[in-house]
């Protein structure tokens, strides 16, 4: 019958107009799959003789099936949208009844939990006051707002160079007349003339042998390092390599003079007395800060004398440091001159005063000082404390970890968001608002981490279009207009035939 065919081909192009309009419109809707009228044939019931005159009575509807192709993904530079790069779907919680979506434009409610505009909550791992994530189970992700408290500073990681060609602090030589004393040798002083030779921590000792020649030990070795040197009455006698001494008169047999090295009293509010100073930031268990400065003191060739305190105190010496000639360390010693607890670091303690614990124990760990013959500078240097941090901002990785940035520069885990996929992604139903409900027929959901199997990744910051192509549903709505019209007119024939009966 025509009329049969008819109408259910018009009930069958009215919806696909109804599927091609809802697409249309919902091209600007973020994570929307367009959906495709599925039709079948219909005909009516026959004997099993009489099949191969079947003649079909129209068709039907069969499904609406969603196209769950990759949307466009735009960013937005928002921090928590979130757009799905691949398989999955966002599980979302509406007072504990669970349902899945595409659509990652999300906010935060007054209680810090992650919700969509709808107000269901976005589900994944939780993580707890250590950024640790806990994957037992799915629960709803809130931000945390509290601060994090702080840590304290127990170890300084310092790495610098010092300069091999610096000058030792030492002052001007001391002299001193000894042996018989029958002669009548005097001296005008010993002058450094060259400020960085290691010689210059060296005590001499010059032994007159006759009244124009003398003998040079050094460092009170009983074999001298100069023999038979000829003495002309004030001309400087070179010792070692960095200075000199100058002596007149007519010196006696065994007459000695002894020129030694004069230390310069450490004295931190005096460049003079130090090398090279360098300070950093240390905390205390309430998260106070107070400034270490640590200062370099070159003593000797390959030996500096490290002292540190905090900025507003007095700093002490804590041991010295001692390095080859290729300006390699290889060794620390404290002040009493053994080799430190830990090697190539130094333990000391700072004081605090506002009510935390008290003294503060600290450890530099200079493992990574050289001694080479460039300028004093420092490469590296760290400390494992910092104060208490306020939330400053966060981001979404493609993982799902969701990172929070604190004002301390500290960086933690706030949680991870899971995806969940299903094993027939049309068997889901749609339940509006962008959300779909799990059904028999699309399976269980499988809840992982995004990247993880055939999950696909997540992009922070971005949302993923419609994946509605516009041209097509142009043209295809165009079809689904003509089908309408030739249904129509199978009715308006039918009608003529009949009639043709009428009238005979």
């Amino acid at each position: 019958m025509g009329y049969q065919q008819g109408l259910s081909g018009l009930a069958g192009a009215s919806s696909d107009l109804d599927v091609i309009g809802n697409n249309i419109a919902n091209a600007n809707t973020v994570g929307f799959k367009q959906g495709s009228a599925q039709f079948a044939d219909m005909y009516a019931n026959s004997v099993a003789t009489a099949v191969n005159t079947q003649i079909g009575i129209g068709s039907r509807l069969a499904s609406v099936q969603q196209q769950f192709s990759q949307g466009t993904i735009n960013t937005t530079n928002q921090a928590l949208d979130v757009a799905i790069n691949g398989n999955g779907f966002f599980q979302m919680s509406n007072n504990g009844s669970l349902t899945y979506s595409r659509n990652g434009v999300f906010q935060l409610d007054k209680n810090g939990f992650i919700i969509n505009a709808d107000g269901l909550q976005l589900m994944g791992y939780a993580a707890n006051a250590n950024g640790i994530i806990n994957s037992a189970n799915t629960v709803p992700l809130k931000v945390p707002t509290a601060n994090i408290p702080p840590t304290t500073t127990s170890t300084i990681t310092a790495g610098l160079n010092l300069n091999a060609q610096d000058p030792l602090v030492l002052g001007t030589p001391g002299v001193a007349l000894g042996g018989t004393n029958t002669g009548t040798v005097t001296s005008s002083g010993a002058a450094i003339t060259n400020t960085a030779a290691g010689t210059n921590a060296n005590t001499y000792q010059i032994t007159f042998t006759s009244a124009t020649t003398y003998d040079v030990y050094v460092n009170g070795s009983a074999t001298p390092s100069v023999t038979g040197a000829t003495y002309t009455d004030g001309s400087p006698i070179t010792l070692g390599t960095g200075e000199t001494v100058t002596l007149a008169g007519v010196p006696a047999v065994n007459d000695t003079v002894t020129v030694s090295p004069t230390s310069v009293p450490f004295d931190q509010t005096d460049s003079t007395t130090y090398s090279y100073p360098t300070s950093v930031p240390v905390y205390d268990s309430l998260g106070g800060a107070q400034q270490v400065n640590m200062y370099f003191v070159k003593t000797a060739a390959g030996s500096w004398d490290v002292y540190a305190g905090v900025s507003t105190g007095t700093a002490s010496k804590i041991g010295t440091a001692t390095f080859d000639s290729s300006g390699n360390l290889v060794s620390t010693t404290d002040n009493a001159g053994n080799p430190t607890a830990t090697p190539l670091a130094f333990d000391f303690s700072i004081p605090t005063t506002d009510g935390s614990a008290t003294p503060q124990s600290l450890q530099l760990r200079i493992g990574g000082t050289t001694q080479f013959g460039s300028k004093d500078g420092t490469n590296s240097l760290d400390q494992d404390g910092f104060a208490a941090g306020t939330l400053t901002n966060f981001t979404i990785g493609q993982d799902g970890t969701l990172t929070g940035n604190y004002s301390n520069g500290q960086t933690a885990a706030l949680g991870q968001i899971v995806l969940a996929n299903f094993a027939n992604q049309n068997g889901l139903v749609d339940l509006g608002n962008n959300q779909y409900g799990a059904t028999a027929a699309s399976g269980v959901a499988q809840i992982s981490t995004p990247g993880s199997t055939n999950h696909g990744t997540l992009q922070g910051g971005a949302v993923e279009n419609s994946n509605v192509d516009l041209t097509s549903e142009l043209v295809d709505l165009i079809t689904a207009q003509r089908n309408y019209q030739a249904n129509a007119q199978t009715i308006k024939t039918q009608q003529a035939v009949d009639n043709t009966l009428i009238n005979l």
